[in-house]
């Protein structure tokens, strides 16, 4: 990551934010979804999308025929949000009440990916994140199918996160008020996999080995 610009310079709460390539990297790697917002000429737009990690890009990938494609492959400036929520934090006063989370922000504009190769290995690094695994088990795409997807990066370089752990922070005439205060925590907890009826052969090892997982990565 670049040094902070002006616009990803974190402005309130600046003691919470992270310009760290391992702090951003974690944060996109820990989720499954972004938010693309954008204008189109006429109206602004956020857009929630399936993303993942390869190196210094993070992608996302579509039909060539969707809007969100089409603007996105034309190089139209954008941000990038995710945010992951780690709890609530319950203080003694209303207005001291918080939420433990990391979040990052990234700005600049897709470009699409080019080479056949190059997008059938990024395909096989998203169904690695999606489950360890499936990318030897699941029918790679057909020629058809890659012709009518577009696969878009957008570099790491224009980002920020933010981060804010702990308990609340209570105002010292607050302290002895006979009200509970501390941390809700929140977790992505792996679920019992359910099997489609036409799925009739025996479930690989990173299905089985799902629901024992420990919650999802923080």
């Amino acid at each position: 990551m670049s040094p902070p610009s002006a616009r990803t310079r974190v402005k309130r709460l600046a003691e919470l934010a992270r310009y760290d390539a391992a702090t951003l990297h974690a944060i996109v790697d820990a989720s499954y979804l972004c938010h693309i917002a954008f204008h189109d000429g006429s109206s602004s737009h956020c857009i929630p999308t399936a993303c993942w990690r390869d190196g210094e890009r993070l992608y996302v990938h579509g039909s060539n025929g969707g809007r969100l494609v089409k603007l996105l492959g034309s190089g139209r400036q954008v941000s990038v949000a995710i945010t992951l929520m780690d709890g609530l934090v319950l203080a003694k006063s209303a207005f001291n009440h918080s939420m433990n989370y990391r979040s990052a922000v990234i700005y600049g504009s897709f470009e699409a990916v080019a080479g056949e190769a190059e997008k059938r290995r990024l395909m096989d690094v998203f169904m690695h994140k999606i489950a360890p695994g499936r990318e030897h088990d699941a029918r790679p795409g057909n020629d058809k199918e890659f012709a009518a997807t577009t696969l878009l990066a957008l570099p790491l370089n224009e980002a920020a996160a933010k981060v804010r752990t702990g308990g609340p922070q209570d105002d010292a005439e607050d302290l002895d008020l006979p009200v509970w205060a501390g941390v809700l925590p929140l977790l992505l907890q792996p679920q019992a996999p359910v099997a489609a009826p036409h799925s009739t052969v025996p479930a690989p090892a990173y299905v089985t080995g799902w629901h024992g997982r420990s919650p999802l990565p923080r």
